[in-house]
């Protein structure tokens, strides 16, 4: 029997977000209703605590043992095994499509619904993880530790933004996940900030970091990616979250270490 999303209980829904965004098997402990995974992106940030925190205290650990370069490695292993590669998939998807599609709209959601990896995909995750190395590798490990813990939810709570910006390409039969995640209400909406926000603000409180160029980049990074998506697809994909939210977190990644040059 169908449940109304509304009539589920919050700590499903969370739980649904955790099974959805992470293969920890959470799954095991409890199932919650089909219905709670359309709601899943008002609690992505909240699954950056996790995702992030484990990755945050692999790099600090491993950094107390191991050369700094190791430990950096180790926590972005770590990342990809907690995940799945989820939001990597995405990101290699996306770049598959959108450089090979062209402008043309139908082309470009065949070639991110194809599981093969192409040419653009392939030579963005390997800048993206040379990236992502580099810039935590430039920073000490208790900064890099702490800008992992900001970066991965407010990344997210940004992405998750494009749920009410715009909507899904494709028909809910066609998604690869066979869910649409519903739009975000005032609500919805006040929750993600919380969950991106708040470790953003004691990240700004405890080292002093110049505030407005950590919060505003990142968003104008996610803005532009919008505004591309849009033009060429008129919609979003669990795809483009995933693309848009690794961009994202590399951004503040960027932001901080260029923030003196700022």
């Amino acid at each position: 029997m169908e449940v109304n999303i509304d009539q589920t209980r919050w700590y499903d829904r969370i739980w649904a977000a955790l099974i959805f965004f992470t293969r920890l098997p959470f799954w095991r402990l409890h199932e919650p209703p089909k219905e709670c995974f359309k709601t899943v992106v008002e609690h992505w940030p909240l699954t950056g605590w996790l995702t992030g925190g484990m990755m945050a205290a692999t790099l600090w650990l491993c950094a107390q043992v191991f050369p700094y370069f190791l430990a950096v490695l180790m926590a972005i292993v770590v990342r990809l095994l907690v995940t799945g590669a989820l939001h990597e998939d995405g990101l290699a998807d996306f770049l598959d499509g959108f450089g090979g599609g062209g402008n043309n709209r139908q082309r470009i959601l065949e070639i991110m619904k194809d599981s093969h990896i192409g040419t653009y995909g392939v030579i963005g995750l390997i800048l993206y993880l040379l990236l992502l190395f580099f810039c935590l590798s430039s920073m000490t490990p208790i900064m890099a530790a702490l800008a992992i813990l900001v970066a991965d939810p407010y990344a997210k709570m940004l992405t998750s933004q494009l749920v009410t910006m715009m909507p899904y390409a494709r028909r809910e039969e066609e998604s690869k996940a066979k869910v649409v995640y519903r739009k975000i209400s005032v609500t919805a909406g006040i929750s993600l900030a919380i969950q991106g926000l708040l470790p953003l603000g004691l990240f700004i409180w405890y080292t002093g970091v110049e505030w407005s160029t950590l919060v505003f980049i990142p968003a104008l990074v996610m803005y532009f990616l919008y505004l591309l998506i849009w033009r060429k697809i008129h919609g979003y994909t669990g795809d483009c979250c995933g693309a848009i939210c690794l961009l994202v977190e590399l951004s503040v990644y960027l932001t901080l270490i260029a923030g003196p040059l700022l």
